[in-house]
């Protein structure tokens, strides 16, 4: 039997994400804070991650500034993240008492004034729910681990709960199927070909174990079985010398047109938010790539808000 003080315990979700910079003078620290991350790049010896970090940061800032410039100055993925909490927070109140709010892992707000935060009202046990819904160390990985080194750094760490990856959960699927839906109806019923398009990663997570791939082609055989579309996948956002995944979505667009393509349905699989890839990668750089070519590119929605999706 469970006591009426248990009963009303209110608990702490935290929404995990990556955060972005809000603003272009935001730019330089927020890749400074990406590069720092030891657990997804290792910068030469651990006392020299910082500086090289630095180094980085600054020689690429002016060029991530002109991006974000071209999407109105900053990334909408705090706010984004934020409205999201605030939604899921009004939807939970029918199922207890849950106090919602947002980690990011290289911007505002941080992990450790999210954990206090809810330790102020009370709270002693959190859900962490990762908003990747396929599994990396790059990403959930690193974003609990910041998020339990947070807890820990605490008077009195919180119990925390972590979901680590909800690659086939129903009203996920279903939300991308009905987006991928609603943008072939733009075609007219031409032929169209389904390009998943995911953030790309090092070749060498995955030989070291990471199940991003399986958890990419997981989702996808769950969508296509609601959609009977089949399409094909590839990666974006790719930089630096390493072996990255392969076809990128750049190869992807030229094999494409190579073919006869002439209309592509892109969604983009790994993202649950509009930022940056997909408001310049795929809307601007993408989409006039395979005008080039010859081709039609349309985007499906991305989640954002979707009722269905919260």
């Amino acid at each position: 039997m469970v006591n009426s003080n248990e009963s009303e315990q209110t608990i702490g979700v935290v929404l995990l994400n990556m955060g972005g910079p809000e603003k272009l003078e935001d730019v330089e620290p927020f890749l400074f804070n990406l590069f720092s991350d030891r657990l997804i790049i290792r910068l030469g010896p651990a006392f020299l991650q910082k500086p090289i970090a630095r180094f980085i940061a600054r020689k690429r800032a002016p060029k991530s500034s002109k991006t974000y410039e071209l999407i109105g100055g900053g990334s909408p993925l705090g706010k984004t993240t934020a409205d999201q909490a605030a939604a899921l927070e009004k939807l939970l109140v029918s199922d207890g008492s849950y106090k919602v709010t947002v980690a990011m892992r290289y911007w505002h707000p941080r992990a450790e004034p999210a954990v206090k935060d809810l330790q102020l009202l009370g709270i002693n046990k959190i859900i962490a729910l990762p908003l990747y819904p396929h599994y990396s160390i790059a990403t959930n990985g690193s974003s609990l681990e910041d998020l339990r080194k947070a807890n820990f750094a605490t008077l009195s760490p919180c119990e925390i709960a972590e979901i680590q990856s909800w690659q086939t959960q129903p009203l996920y699927i279903g939300a991308l199927a009905e987006g991928i839906r609603q943008t072939l109806d733009v075609f007219d019923s031409k032929k169209v070909q389904v390009v998943y398009s995911a953030h790309s990663l090092p070749v060498k997570f995955i030989k070291e174990g990471d199940p991003y791939v399986e958890h990419l082609k997981e989702t996808i055989h769950a969508v296509e079985k609601i959609t009977n579309a089949p399409g094909k996948i590839c990666y974006q956002s790719r930089s630096g010398p390493v072996e990255w995944l392969t076809p990128s979505t750049p190869e992807m667009l030229e094999q494409l047109a190579g073919e006869g393509c002439k209309n592509i349905l892109m969604v983009p699989i790994s993202f649950v938010s509009d930022h940056v890839e997909t408001l310049y990668e795929v809307d601007m750089l993408y989409k006039d790539m395979a005008e080039n070519l010859g081709m039609r590119l349309e985007r499906a929605p991305s989640l954002n808000l979707n009722p269905k999706f919260i």
